[in-house]
């Protein structure tokens, strides 16, 4: 493989390459740029397998990058120093990142995940979830939901509540489509977090533009417009109630 480093500061660059150079033989780094003009002309003559891309540099975000580049055919790993929306973006839009300082174990996981053989179909797909997340004014718009079989892009809207089922989480939809993902609801709550979906109990989620009411008896419950009912657990009563009083003010 024949991988890029697109990154503002040298010593992150260098950082990438040595441990590249330390654990993976297999990858020959052909080049590095600081900046997003430079990194555009740095694609256009190597076209990599593997880019490493910074998300802020002094003359735009590695997200412009992309687009001027369009379409993606290799894999991208970000490289990001900062916990901000754009880093919620690229989570639920199933991309892969590390933070900086760059952690040597992280990197070599998300190298070996990478070094897989790329899907085009899937990375285009993964990006188009990416760009509209970006556009979303903060509001996360789409999630790549990850199934046996497939990669499914789904509009957070269209999300009316999610159930754990071990390792495994239930997606209901809008049209009475149900997804199975082979991630724990958990991850799916830290993913989803700030957005109109929420955790009400230990083994459900909802979206608050999906439901109709709270209902007080039975130890508490959610009634969904589409007819469904969903537990509230006792200790998050208080924030679930308060979460949907905060939504019907927005």
């Amino acid at each position: 493989m024949n991988a890029i480093i697109i990154d503002d500061e040298p010593a992150v660059r260098n950082t990438i390459s040595v441990i590249i150079k330390n654990n993976f033989p297999e990858i020959k780094v052909v080049a590095t740029a600081g900046s997003v003009t430079e990194g555009c002309d740095t694609l256009t003559r190597h076209r990599p397998d593997l880019l490493f891309l910074d998300v802020e540099m002094p003359d735009g975000t590695g997200f412009d990058l992309l687009r001027k580049i369009s379409p993606v055919t290799f894999r991208v790993i970000f490289v990001t120093g900062h916990q901000e929306y754009a880093l919620a973006a690229i989570k639920v839009s199933a991309l892969d990142y590390i933070l900086k300082p760059i952690d040597e174990t992280e990197l070599n996981t998300a190298i070996g995940k990478a070094s897989e053989i790329i899907n085009q179909a899937d990375e285009q797909l993964k990006l188009s979830a990416l760009t509209e997340n970006l556009q979303g004014r903060k509001v996360l718009k789409r999630i790549i939901l990850k199934t046996a079989d497939s990669l499914q892009l789904v509009s957070v809207s269209d999300l009316i509540r999610a159930e754990a089922d071990s390792n495994y989480t239930s997606f209901y939809l809008s049209g009475g489509k149900r997804v199975l993902v082979s991630k724990t609801i958990k991850e799916f709550e830290s993913l989803l977090s700030g957005s109109a979906v929420i955790r009400v109990h230990q083994s459900h989620m909802v979206n608050l533009n999906h439901v109709d009411k709270f209902m007080k008896h039975d130890g508490g419950y959610l009634l969904l417009k589409d007819g469904s009912t969903i537990p509230v657990s006792p200790n998050l009563k208080q924030k679930v109630l308060q979460a949907i009083s905060d939504h019907l003010y927005e």
